[in-house]
């Protein structure tokens, strides 16, 4: 069996990216998984290297951020009690990780995740193209059919009366009562 033949397939990658504060990141626990190591020998190997890994490579996760995204999950995959919160590893610091963990496997795998979030940036680059094209032909087409616009806005307009009846209509007054002794 081919090493590459054990390797992660992107989906499962991509579903372990997380936009966390305004930077997608990996956390380290699925990346100690996708390496097939104990989370702690990646911990203790970056902490061993940590020059390599400044504050826009790699943080750790404050109580608030970790219990909000493990309530975003009805399973619970993240490996029952925690002393400490996870690290999150934006692209760079994944892509620093190869350099630290030194196996094969943590080689290929680093290549399979820096095409998904090569991948992930292409769809959210087009995804903002088109809405720029969408909002570009709203404002050209605005003034062409602005007679379409007004009419529906008259058609979604509340009546200014209330019905008309009709048929004839008969007012009667109203009978007097007596009021008691």
């Amino acid at each position: 069996m081919d090493e590459s033949d054990n390797l992660v397939p992107a989906e499962i990658i991509e579903k372990r990216i997380f936009l966390l504060r305004s930077q997608k990141v990996m956390l380290s626990v699925h990346l100690a998984e996708l390496y097939q190591v104990e989370p702690r020998v990646l911990i203790q190997a970056v902490k061993r290297n940590i020059d390599r890994f400044p504050g826009d490579f790699m943080f750790q996760l404050s109580k608030e951020e970790f219990a909000n995204l493990k309530s975003q999950f009805v399973i619970s995959s993240w490996g029952g009690l925690r002393r400490s919160t996870p690290y999150a590893f934006t692209e760079q610091g994944v892509a620093m990780l190869s350099s630290v963990l030194r196996s094969k496997r943590a080689i290929q795998v680093n290549i399979e995740i820096m095409r998904a979030f090569v991948k992930l940036r292409q769809i959210l680059a087009s995804h903002s193209e088109l809405a720029r094209k969408l909002e570009s032909l709203e404002k050209k087409y605005d003034t062409q059919f602005k007679i379409v616009f007004d009419a529906i806005r008259q058609l979604m307009a509340p009546p200014e009366k209330g019905p008309k009846k009709i048929g004839f209509q008969l007012k009667e007054r109203r009978a007097a009562y007596i009021k008691g002794k």
